[in-house]
């Protein structure tokens, strides 16, 4: 391996095979022993549809400084074998200077890697695996991706001993040998990819899955039961409640679908349980009628909708920015409530925080709207600052010979709730328009007062700063939400090395639109870009229905599941700027 090669500030590696040969597994290991070593990293699953079997990759990405995104192209792709390879190759492009290594008994190149001038490295995995008792073909590619990016043995061997220890001794050795096998092979090619030693490893890094966060921000903002239909993507959600759940006194209920589910939380929040369920699409769409229930009820909840390639099923495994429709403008009737959006896989634990206490300040539900390349992702990043939320909801105690009503027309729009066996707090709760009672009614009257209350509530609320974020200087604007703010925010720092400086503003808070706040942000403006993961422009109209946008507009959007990349960004705004210059 040659010495002359420089050292780099990020790595992307791929690691692919038929599901069940192990490949994400390979690159879980290689990540968390990247922490170790003090990089900070991303990790990316790509499966088929199937329940078992089909294509599977884990696409990954290490780096000296925080990873937000993966990378347009792959320094290293590993094979452990070709099958079905055709369904998803095309989606991971090897750099010209790149390299693949596969094992010439699993079949012949695909055309799309083998066409270029990609480096191809013949490496017998399976004859290797096979002189080592208990021998894997995924652990020989740990020891290859290893080798090829300068992550030490030591880090290695110490995330395959914590990880394979249950399986027994002869296990954790196996492992190990196929690692040292497997960096002996990378010696032998020419080919460097190291990434620069970490001036300060650190283990008391975050490994963590958005997903994962989700149910710690519900954890940590007071939630202490939740229902829910597993569906990918957001099954991990649940996963990751039902034990820490357990352990605080709380409860998850598997629903035997997502209509009971979302009946479930809201029953339990009636009860005065802060209550959450995740979903994906399809879900989401079943839950609308009973979304409608809390809100007329005034009963809060939360749901998460982890967004995934649609319409229908369309493509479960991946993601798309294309449920901001149905979450915002889905419920029958004008049924106000607050729709949110993370900015990151770490700020899903603070946006689910803070839908917590949304919603159970303002007694309505709150949609958070996640999608699979968080959720499902990965990360190595800094502990999150630990945040003041709170559930903290206005309830009813008993007031000599004070008469309860439940709906009161109060100041701020937010009327006590009483829990359910407190003396004199016994109350209707339904969809039916009611008086302040919540005695069910057909008068205009109580319809108007009603309307007004609900939408009063959430109007006078102080969202504060927490709207979103706006980074940078300059006139010319990159303005997106959610999931495609790390993008944008690498594109952003990749053009400002160029010497082009570029305002970023993304919205965490999409509903109720932050209309101020936006138009603050966007002052001085004289050419916007608005970035989104989805077919229609979706997020484009909704900041459209609310405000002008000012200078000349233009949009970058796609469906899934190609996700928009940094470099696409950054090459939109040059262009942009360019057409300027010349025009």
């Amino acid at each position: 391996m040659s010495s002359l090669v420089p050292m780099r500030e990020s790595v992307s590696f791929a690691i692919v095979g038929t599901g069940g040969a192990g490949a994400i597994t390979a690159g879980s290991i290689l990540l968390e022993a990247a922490g170790r070593a003090g990089w900070y990293g991303l990790l990316n699953r790509s499966v088929g549809p199937q329940i078992r079997g089909g294509e599977a990759a884990a696409l990954v990405r290490l780096a000296t400084s925080p990873a937000v995104c993966m990378s347009k192209e792959f320094d290293i792709l590993v094979a452990i074998d070709w099958k079905n390879a055709d369904r998803f190759i095309a989606d991971m492009p090897v750099s010209a200077d790149g390299v693949v290594v596969a094992d010439p008994a699993s079949g012949a190149v695909p055309k799309a890697l083998s066409e270029n001038d990609t480096t191809i490295h013949n490496c017998a995995l399976k004859e290797l695996a096979a002189n080592i008792p208990g021998g894997r073909e995924n652990m020989i590619s740990v020891g290859l991706v290893a080798g090829l990016i300068g992550l030490s043995l030591e880090s290695l061997m110490a995330v395959v001993t914590d990880k394979l220890s249950n399986k027994g001794n002869a296990v954790v050795a196996a492992g190990r040998d196929c690692i040292r096998t497997g960096m002996a092979q990378a010696a032998e090619y020419e080919q460097s990819y190291t990434l620069k030693p970490s001036p300060i490893p650190d283990e008391k890094r975050w490994l963590i899955t958005g997903n994962e966060a989700v149910g710690m921000g519900a954890v940590r903002g007071g939630v202490r039961f939740a229902a829910a239909y597993p569906i990918t993507p957001a099954t991990e959600v649940l996963e990751w409640l039902a034990p820490s759940l357990a352990s605080i006194g709380g409860a998850l209920v598997q629903a035997e679908d997502e209509l009971s589910s979302i009946n479930m939380i809201i029953g339990a929040s009636f009860g005065g349980r802060p209550s959450i369920t995740a979903t994906s699409g399809p879900g989401l769409a079943l839950m609308m009628e009973s979304l409608g229930l809390a809100a007329a009820a005034e009963v809060p909840i939360v749901v998460v909708d982890v967004m995934r390639a649609g319409p229908s099923t369309g493509i479960a495994t991946k993601s798309e920015q294309s449920d901001l429709n149905i979450a915002v403008y889905g419920f029958h009737g004008d049924a106000p409530h607050v729709v949110v959006a993370p900015l990151s896989v770490a700020d899903c634990l603070f946006t689910t925080q803070w839908a917590v206490h949304i919603a159970e300040a303002l007694q309505t539900p709150v949609i958070v709207l996640s999608d699979q390349s968080l959720g499902q992702a990965r990360v190595l990043i800094e502990r999150p600052a630990d945040v003041a939320f709170f559930a903290n909801r206005k309830t009813w105690q008993p007031v000599e010979d004070e008469v309860y009503t439940r709906y009161a027309l109060t100041a701020g729009g937010v009327s006590p709730m009483a829990i359910p066996g407190v003396k004199g707090g016994q109350y209707t709760a339904d969809g039916l328009t009611h008086t302040v009672r919540g005695t069910p009614s057909s008068k205009q009257s109580d319809q108007k007062e009603q309307m007004d209350k609900r939408r009063d509530k959430i109007d006078a609320f102080n969202f504060g700063d927490h709207w979103g974020l706006t980074d940078g200087e300059g006139d010319t604007v990159i303005l997106t939400w959610g999931s495609m703010s790390g993008p944008a925010s690498e594109a952003q720092n990749s053009l400002k090395s160029e010497g082009i400086n570029v305002r970023l503003v993304a919205l965490r808070q999409i509903s109720p639109f932050p209309i101020d706040a936006v138009e603050k942000a966007l002052e001085g403006a004289t050419q916007v870009l608005v970035i989104e993961q989805n077919h229609t422009g979706q997020f484009y109209r909704h900041v459209r229905s609310y405000m002008d946008l000012p200078g000349e507009v233009h949009q970058f959007h796609r469906e899934g599941p190609n996700l928009i990349g940094p470099e696409e960004i950054a090459a939109q705004i040059r262009a942009l700027i360019s057409d300027r210059k010349t025009s």
